[in-house]
């Protein structure tokens, strides 16, 4: 090959390096933040070929979209002095990559100041609250959330580290596994107490009702009673009237029919009987 040709080669080659030194490309969902002599000049955050100085500026990457971070679970002190494990996530994004780059210089270090701020607000808010009031499902749960979320980002914001707080929400309080026996044990003998209480209001509901009912029984008995005395009362009274008006029309035969009544009665056992010969008794057997 000719010495002109080696030169050209090596002109062309040059070139080449040159240009391909001369830009670079963004993509979606990222930033590319330019930097000259270690300082960041300029952010490109629209997807497309860029056009940079070769050799003097070079590039580098952020990300552009929402990430997660999760921290470790910590131990942290309620109001009433209750020893838990909280752990929760935080969602944020890069929303100025210059101030991110200038305060935070990576992403690591970002989700530290991160990690630091949440922790401090979940400190301070878990410790001006009482247990209970922590793990019951309502709506001051969510409430403190929020609060933590503004509480972080205000922070952020404030040490200008071009980070965007979208939400801080804790995943789980628990209590340090020493502690969960003795507060299940507590749980326990709550709910046997509860259930013992709930057992003596019944039973003692129970011996009212059962009170009630014999009262109303035992009225009801003697008002059936007294109802069926009196019809008794009254049907013997029409009884014996229909007997006084059916005997006096026969006085006879009345007397006849109550002596054979009597015989019945006398000789039902077949009794031996010694009487007068005289005695208006002999003298009906008799038949005189």
């Amino acid at each position: 090959m000719s010495k002109k040709a080696i030169i050209y080669s090596v002109i062309g080659l040059a070139a080449f390096i040159l240009l391909l030194n001369s830009f670079y490309i963004v993509k979606e969902g990222q930033y590319k933040v330019v930097l000259k002599f270690g300082e960041a000049v300029r952010v490109a955050d629209t997807p497309g070929l860029k056009l940079k100085m070769p050799f003097v500026e070079n590039t580098m990457t952020l990300p552009k979209q929402q990430m997660t971070y999760e921290s470790n679970p910590t131990s942290i002190l309620t109001k009433d002095k209750k020893p838990i494990i909280v752990d929760n996530y935080t969602v944020w994004r890069i929303e100025d990559a210059e101030k991110f780059l200038r305060t935070a210089k990576s992403v690591g270090v970002g989700i530290q100041r991160i990690d630091e701020a949440v922790y401090n607000s979940v400190r301070r808010k878990l410790s001006e609250i009482n247990y209970d009031s922590i793990i019951s499902e309502n709506t001051a749960r969510g409430n403190i959330n929020d609060e933590i979320t503004n509480d972080v980002s205000t922070a952020l914001e404030r040490d200008h580290y071009g980070i965007k707080i979208v939400d801080v929400r804790i995943k789980r309080t628990d209590l340090p596994e020493g502690n969960k026996q003795s507060v299940y044990n507590r749980m326990i003998s709550d709910r046997q107490s509860i259930a013992a209480r709930y057992l003596s209001e019944g039973d003692e509901e129970s011996r009212k009702i059962m009170s009630k009912a014999d009262r109303n029984a035992t009225e009801l008995m003697a008002e059936a009673e007294a109802s069926a005395k009196k019809i008794i009362a009254e049907g013997e009274g029409q009884a014996a009237k229909i007997y006084n008006a059916a005997y006096g029309k026969d006085p006879a035969f009345y007397q006849f029919y109550r002596t054979l009544d009597s015989y019945v009665t006398t000789l039902k056992n077949e009794p031996v009987i010694l009487m007068p010969i005289d005695s208006p008794y002999t003298k009906i057997l008799l038949g005189k």
